[in-house]
Formats: C-alpha cells, structure tokens, sequence
C-alpha cells in the first residue's frame, strides 16, 4: 500500500473514533435526561428525576435598600416576602449519601405581594457541568454504568478530554470538600439573567448566596465516617438556634463576560451588590413537595439569557414535574 494512502486510512480511522466523544449528531431533548437520570439512579416512582434527595425550608426574603434603589423589579420592593425552600442532591437516588463529593442543590419560590412567583435554583458550585445540553447529555451518558455495576472509566475519560468545557466543575470539585451543612455553603446560580435598572437599561447579572454562617467543609475524618444521612438533620438542630440567612450577591457582567455558557466563571473582582438577605426559619416540613423550581419563573424586571442550558431547564422540569404528580 503506498505510504499516502496508509497515511489517509490511519486519519479516516482516527476520525471515526474520535467523531462520537466529540460532539452530539441531533439536538439534546427534554425526555432524554429523564431517561439517562433512571439508568443512572434506578426508577424511583413519585420523585424528582434529579435532586430526588432533599429537604424543604420556609422563611422570607427582604430587598436592600440598595436593591430597591437601584432595580426596577417586583421582587425587589423592599416589602418581606413569603418563600418556601428545598436544599437538595443531584441525581435520582433518594438514598445518595450526604459525604458524597457532589455538588448541593438550594432552590427557592418568592411569592410576591401580586400573586406571582419567582424561582431560582442555584449549585453550591460556581460553574455548571458542561456549556450546553448535548455536552451534558454525553457526560451522562458516559456515565451509565455497565453490566457490572460501574461506569466505563476509559470511556468517560475520553469523552472528558474530547469535551474541555467539562473540566472546570470536575476541578473545582476535586478541591474543594462537600459542605459540613445546608447552612456552610455558598450558592451560585451559575446561569446569566437580565435585571432592569431604574433608568430604563438591561442589565447583565449573575449572582451567589452569602452564608451568614461561614463557608465550611467536612474534614476528612467526617468523609471517612460515611455517615448516609446528617444535612438535614444538621440544617435542624441549626434552625434551632435561630434563623439561618444568606445574603444575595448580584454580580454585574463586562461586555466580555460569557453569556450563554454556564461551564464559565465569570471573575472574581467583577462589580457587586447585596440585594438582600435570604431567611430560614423551619425545616422538615412537606411545604415544597409538589413545586417545580423552574428557574425560568422570574419576576417583572427580570428575563433569561439564552443560555441553552437554562432554556432546557423548562421542558425537562415539566416532565420529571408530571411525572411525579401522577406516581411515575
């Protein structure tokens, strides 16, 4: 065989095996992570397809000053709100353990004074798993585990390397330890949105949740204990001592800061600005069982990117949220 045609079929090889870590040939849809998160998680009927695991909180929230000054949103009149609170992991296995090095889940409902809702649903991670939702759809599915019970390492290795934007949150994860407790954790909500300020402009925002009790991780001998279930009774024994709080960060994005791809932390120094303090006063109730934290339920004065993971968020919550609803 001459030497260029050797060349051409170690190339075309070359492509064929790389061509499906690198990309997804059709769009991601909304009933594919309801299917990939059983084969993950096993079925578990009546539950969340994903952060099955959780505990509900009520409370309120009330704007600061500064946020009633400056925004010209609902949620932010300063008047204090009624919100009802679920803490969570992801996955859908009810049964997951609390030391397990995964991200935590925080989701909220405000109910306004009009009757509308608002919801945000946020990570304890600054970034999300991947930039778009084929990506993430891969990750999963390379994920699944085989016949014995555990997932294809050189698989998951290679679609990890053929996908950079996945490496971030696996980084940030391998340095940092799980929390110690719901409270002792700082919460991103990852995506961009849009606020409308007083004079008329769209601004361009992320934010994060300021625990008023500290950032604070396991120690390692906490981890080595394994103990399946402590959050939700440490959130408890915490509430009662009295209200725990987090302070509302909102960030304000440059003209060069990432829009549509959550795997991207914006930077540290950028503008800020506390938009009010986040109260629980109880835990353990059933209060949020039948809500679906869609965090495309916004407010007047707030709208969505087109982040595309965001925008899939809906759909896919719909269905795990019906789901659930009818005992599937």
């Amino acid at each position: 065989m001459p030497a260029f045609q050797f060349r051409k079929l170690v190339l075309s090889a070359a492509v064929m095996a790389v061509w499906p870590l690198a990309a997804q040939t059709a769009p991601a849809q909304p009933n594919d992570f309801i299917d990939v998160f059983a084969k993950l998680s096993g079925e578990h009927k009546g539950l969340r397809k994903n952060h099955s695991k959780g505990v509900c909180a009520v409370g309120d929230f009330t704007a600061s000053k500064a946020a009633t000054a400056y925004f010209d949103a609902d949620l932010f009149s300063g008047e204090t709100l009624p919100v009802i609170y679920r803490f969570s992991l992801p996955g859908g296995n009810p049964l997951a353990p609390d030391y397990a090095g995964v991200p935590r889940g925080f989701a909220a409902q405000f109910s306004l004074k009009n009757g509308t809702k608002h919801n945000i649903a946020t990570l304890n991670v600054p970034v999300f798993a991947a930039k778009d939702p084929e990506t993430f759809l891969g990750l999963l599915q390379a994920s699944v585990p085989g016949a014995d019970g555990k997932p294809d390492m050189a698989k998951l290795t290679a679609f990890k390397a053929a996908h950079p934007d996945t490496k971030p949150l696996e980084q940030w994860l391998a340095s940092h330890q799980p929390p110690f407790s719901y409270a002792t954790a700082e919460y991103f909500g990852i995506h961009t949105f849009y606020l409308n300020s007083k004079q008329g402009e769209k601004t361009k925002i992320r934010w994060h949740l300021q625990p008023h009790d500290g950032v604070k991780g396991l120690t390692e001998a906490e981890i080595a204990e394994k103990k399946p279930d402590f959050l939700h009774q440490r959130l408890a024994e915490r509430l009662q001592q009295g209200a725990v709080s987090f302070d509302w960060i909102i960030s304000f994005g440059e003209p060069e800061d990432a829009v549509n791809d959550p795997s991207v932390q914006w930077p540290a120094q950028r503008k800020t600005l506390n938009a009010g303090m986040l109260r629980l006063t109880a835990s353990g109730d059933n209060s949020c069982d039948n809500i679906n934290f869609d965090p495309n339920v916004l407010s007047r004065g707030f709208s969505a990117s087109d982040d595309p993971v965001l925008r899939m968020r809906s759909p896919a919550y719909a269905i795990s949220f019906g789901k659930r609803l009818s005992g599937q």
